[in-house]
């Protein structure tokens, strides 16, 4: 892993991601991206902020899952949204693109020669809009939002303030000044895998530690597992050290 992404990292552990300000309790509505980035434990100030950063998708893997629950609960109906469109008004300058359209071609004037790919131009002139949900506009309220996390099995977070405590150790909380990525890996990897099937152990925890690396940033530039850091989560892990085949049921 370079230099560049361990300054990354430090960048992001300064500006406190996951610190949010308790004045969001005040809201009774919230957006798509803020509700989501908020049921992943982000501050969805901050997320906005390093939208554009090389390493967001890393840093911030847990917002996509989050938003990919959300959003499509609302696109069918599962939970109830005031469901907004990106719309922007048909203007004077607009009309006269429209114009200078026509003159360079048949003269026939052409409405709408200014919008974009992903635009459409009302029947009647007036806007140009999109046919899709804009998730930045769109709202729920904090009521519909908890009742759809309690369904799905979500009852603790920021929508659940007095939830009892995890009985889950500090070293596993990536809030505490003492968290490090490698040492929650393994502790993941070992709980996750119970049945290793017919690989060994050690082999089972490699899969499943190279499947989950962008989740604790153990990935390079290219979002591909760092090898030395998967080989030292699984070794450690491992609870069967005298190698050998992978012992079967009547074994």
């Amino acid at each position: 892993m370079d230099d560049s992404y361990n300054e990354a990292m430090d960048h992001y552990n300064e500006i406190e991601v996951h610190e949010i300000d308790e004045l969001w309790c005040l809201s009774e509505d919230f957006s798509i991206i803020d509700a989501a980035a908020l049921i992943a434990g982000y501050n969805p100030v901050m997320l906005q902020r390093c939208r554009n950063d090389s390493y967001f998708d890393r840093v911030f893997s847990r917002y996509h899952v989050a938003m990919e629950g959300l959003s499509s609960a609302v696109s069918n109906g599962r939970i109830k949204a005031n469901i907004r469109y990106s719309a922007r008004k048909y203007g004077y300058v607009d009309h006269i693109a429209d114009i200078d359209s026509a003159e360079s071609s048949s003269w026939i004037v052409e409405h709408g020669t200014t919008k974009a790919d992903d635009e459409i131009l009302a029947n009647d002139h007036s806007c140009f809009f999109k046919s899709f949900p804009d998730w930045g506009l769109t709202t729920v309220t904090r009521d519909d939002l908890k009742a759809w996390l309690a369904s799905r099995g979500v009852r603790a977070g920021f929508f659940f303030p007095d939830a009892k405590p995890s009985d889950e150790p500090d070293f596993l909380d990536p809030k505490n000044s003492r968290y490090t990525r490698k040492l929650a890996a393994t502790v993941r990897a070992w709980q996750a895998v119970t049945d290793p099937g017919k690989k060994t152990p050690k082999q089972a925890l490699d899969k499943w530690l190279r499947e989950h690396a962008a989740e604790f940033g153990l990935t390079d530039d290219d979002g591909n597992p760092v090898t030395t850091a998967m080989e030292e989560c699984s070794k450690v892990a491992n609870w069967s050290t005298d190698g050998g085949a992978p012992k079967t049921s009547g074994s």
